[in-house]
């Protein structure tokens, strides 16, 4: 065991040697708009703001978290519910819940409050509010119904299911959905900035296509409402978009976010602030099972049964097992569900020489420049990508043809990724992002976090700060701080304490390559 990884296993045993503590869920609401069109029925979907951080561009419906004055909010009428006080069916992590039931107080209030400030539509009594609710930098809203003593409409919303945030992050929703049929007299949505960079009426068959495609990327929830709108209309489809358990594979949910690439966050024991690791399976037909970083046996289990779903209704089926690399949370689960499954383990030299002491027995050892090709309807062929720094044995994998990459540990969807010699270096990490950062990726599906659209972007904001933070080392240095730990007061102001030690580690990277540039010497 190196240095880096038994300190890694220390931090780790210091957070308690499990899963960290998931925080709740947020309640949350949204609306989803709809009308007859010309061509038959349309909804009004939002492309989110590339810039937000969490699924930024993705598309969704107006929609957000239960505000501290909602429920203070003048209301009209309730939501329609075929069981008012219920709790929907369906959902695979029910037992997560809060004892809310489906229509808790303020909810209404929310949906139609993210409605207003999101497109501009106030569904309120007496129908549209006029000029004021239209205007580019529209009032508060409680302002708005206060000085024409008008009542928000609830009335006119249908609940349509409840869905929770798969834990790709910290923070998770507990989101409820509404339909409202929309009216000439509520004016036309407009969406734009903050929250969203455009919207538009669609068809949800077209929406599907587009999704499907890999034209845009939607959550589980919103082509599930999708999917049902198009095929039953908003009527005859609401009994299936109140149980949404066909959107399950098994006890988990089907996240299919790219044609052929399932993801299922499980709960590992990671370092904080992530609580679980993304395991996907790749491929149509053949299909490769990556990181599986669970060491418990009900997340195997899990696991397996949605495997099994995935095999049965999609014929996907796990041929091998990849790992990305070697640290705990990506391999836990690698040696039990090899067995399981009668299926090899697949990862890079250095990455076998360190999980051989776990009781990993890898197969075939992969190198940069490899294709895999997976048969399937289509086949799907895999570049694989040695993408050191974070360690040694790092891989990344390309879809080719699609532009999209399992990048292991290369980046976080929330958090930055810990550099710790002597298995970590950063020079190698800051080229792996340099050359993934060339080859004009499309998505990137991190190992924690929700995956990333804007990857350019993406690349470029954690070479930007890890630069940034190297200026602040080198600045610490020449005013006469020479080692790590004197440095770590000064730049890593808001780290919590129980990782100090991996800050550590990360200074003694950065100087190390500051070394090798000479820069050290000049500046003592």
């Amino acid at each position: 065991m190196s240095r880096a990884e038994g300190l890694y296993e220390a931090v780790l045993a210091a957070a308690g040697g499990s899963t960290p503590a998931v925080r709740p869920p947020r309640p949350s609401a949204a609306v989803v708009l709809y009308r007859e069109g010309p061509a038959g029925l349309e909804v009004f979907w939002l492309r989110r703001a590339s810039a937000l951080p969490f699924m930024g561009g993705w598309r969704a419906f107006p929609g957000g978290g239960l505000e501290r004055g909602d429920a203070a909010l003048p209301v009209s009428g309730t939501p329609a519910h075929p069981q008012p006080g219920g709790r929907t069916p369906g959902l695979p992590d029910l037992a997560t819940l809060s004892g809310d039931p489906d229509l808790a107080s303020g909810l209404a209030a929310a949906a139609l409050r993210e409605l207003y400030e999101e497109t501009g539509v106030l569904l309120a009594e007496g129908g549209w509010l006029g000029a004021a609710a239209r205007a580019p930098a529209r009032p508060p809203l409680a302002e708005l119904l206060a000085g024409r003593a008008a009542r928000l409409d609830a009335g006119r919303l249908v609940f349509a299911g409840r869905w929770l945030t798969p834990p790709f992050a910290p923070v998770r929703f507990d989101n409820r959905f509404f339909l409202a049929a929309w009216r000439a007299a509520d004016g036309e949505p407009e969406a734009g900035p903050p929250e969203s960079e455009s919207g538009e009426w669609i068809a949800p068959a077209r929406a599907l296509e587009r999704v499907g495609g890999g034209g845009e990327m939607a959550a589980p929830p919103i082509v599930h409402l999708l999917r049902v709108l198009a095929e039953e209309g908003p009527e005859r489809g609401l009994g299936r978009l109140l149980d949404t358990s066909e959107a399950n594979l098994g006890p988990l949910r089907r996240i299919e976010l790219r044609p052929g690439i399932l993801l299922f966050p499980l709960a590992t024991a990671t370092l904080p602030p992530a609580s679980h690791t993304n395991v996907h399976l790749v491929g149509h037909g053949e299909a490769l099972l990556v990181d599986p970083g669970a060491d418990g046996e009900r997340e195997n289990e899990r696991l397996l049964a949605a495997l099994d779903a995935a095999r049965e209704r999609l014929g996907r089926r796990a041929v091998a097992i990849l790992l990305t690399h070697h640290h705990p949370d990506h391999v836990g689960g690698a040696a039990a569900l090899a067995r399981r499954l009668e299926i090899p383990v697949w990862a890079h030299a250095a990455t076998a020489e360190r999980v051989a002491s776990r009781g990993i027995a890898v197969a075939r050892q992969l190198a940069g420049g490899e294709r895999i090709e997976l048969a399937g309807t289509p086949p799907m062929t895999l570049l694989v990508h040695h993408t050191p720094g974070h360690a040694r044995g790092h891989l990344a994998l390309e879809v080719e043809g699609a532009g999209d990459l399992l990048g292991g540990d290369l980046v976080a969807g929330f958090s930055t990724i810990v550099i710790a010699p002597p298995e970590g270096d950063m020079d190698d990490y800051l080229a792996s992002l340099e050359r993934m950062r060339a080859r004009g990726l499309r998505t990137l599906f991190p190992a924690h976090g929700a995956p990333l659209l804007d990857v350019d972007a993406a690349l470029e904001a954690v070479l930007a700060h890890r630069l940034d933070r190297e200026r602040q080392i080198l600045a610490a240095w020449r005013a006469g701080h020479h080692s790590a730990a004197e440095i770590l007061p000064l730049v890593y102001t808001d780290t919590p304490p129980l990782l100090h030690p991996l800050a550590e580690r990360q200074i003694e990277a950065h100087l190390e390559r500051l070394a090798r540039r000479g820069e050290l010497l000049s500046a003592h």
